[in-house]
């Protein structure tokens, strides 16, 4: 099945509910209202509802979600009910703690390829991923990975993207501190911490 014209961030909140629901589960709940998991996670029921009804119809009215079968629904919704490979380029500090991350398991991810530029690192072994020289991100198509992740400084990053994109890859999780360019057929997400830390800072009240 296929979705159009769902806000970004209703499909940004799926993950959250999956993983509220991961939660439940693991306690031996199961069944949970919308009140219940809005309660649990900070957000407003009558919103949680509303994401929902964009995927369709989940809930059975008196008794709520089953939470067995929404968390198989939400997986199914993201493509997370198989394992994704992903790469990641520039293995510093950043991306020596992605590599470390246990998280991505949740979500069914697995960090398969790791590269970097510093020959110091080329050929390190990181929880059991052997690091590559970044002339090797060709061969991501060959090995059917087409996501990735960007941890490089700002003035490789762009260069990396291309880069990727030659490789076939599909989706970027860009955590480095500025805007890349790619086709419209490739999926780019940013993150960069340093700017949501500024914007915090404005609604600490001065002392």
């Amino acid at each position: 099945m296929k979705y159009h014209k769902i806000p970004d961030e209703a499909v940004r909140r799926l993950p959250i509910y999956l993983r509220g629901l991961l939660s439940f589960s693991e306690q031996g709940r199961k069944n949970i209202s919308s009140h219940n998991l809005a309660d649990f996670l900070g957000i407003n029921h009558w919103q949680i509802r509303k994401d929902f009804s964009y995927f369709g119809s989940f809930g059975t009215p008196g008794t709520g979600y089953n939470i067995e079968k929404l968390i198989r629904q939400i997986r199914k919704i993201l493509k997370l009910n198989v394992t994704s490979k992903v790469s990641l380029v520039g293995v510093g500090n950043l991306g020596s703690a992605i590599l470390a991350y246990p998280g991505f398991r949740i979500y069914a991810y697995e960090i398969a390829a790791a590269f970097d530029t510093n020959a110091k690192k080329i050929g390190r072994k990181i929880k059991n991923i052997t690091v590559e020289d970044v002339s090797n991100l060709h061969t991501l198509k060959k090995r059917k990975i087409n996501l990735a992740i960007i941890a490089v400084p700002q003035d490789a990053a762009q260069r990396t993207a291309d880069a990727l994109v030659k490789a076939d890859v599909k989706g970027i999780l860009n955590f480095s501190p500025c805007c890349i360019v790619v086709p419209k057929k490739v999926k780019v997400m940013n993150i960069d911490i340093c700017t949501d830390l500024a914007c915090l800072a404005y609604y600490i009240p001065a002392s």
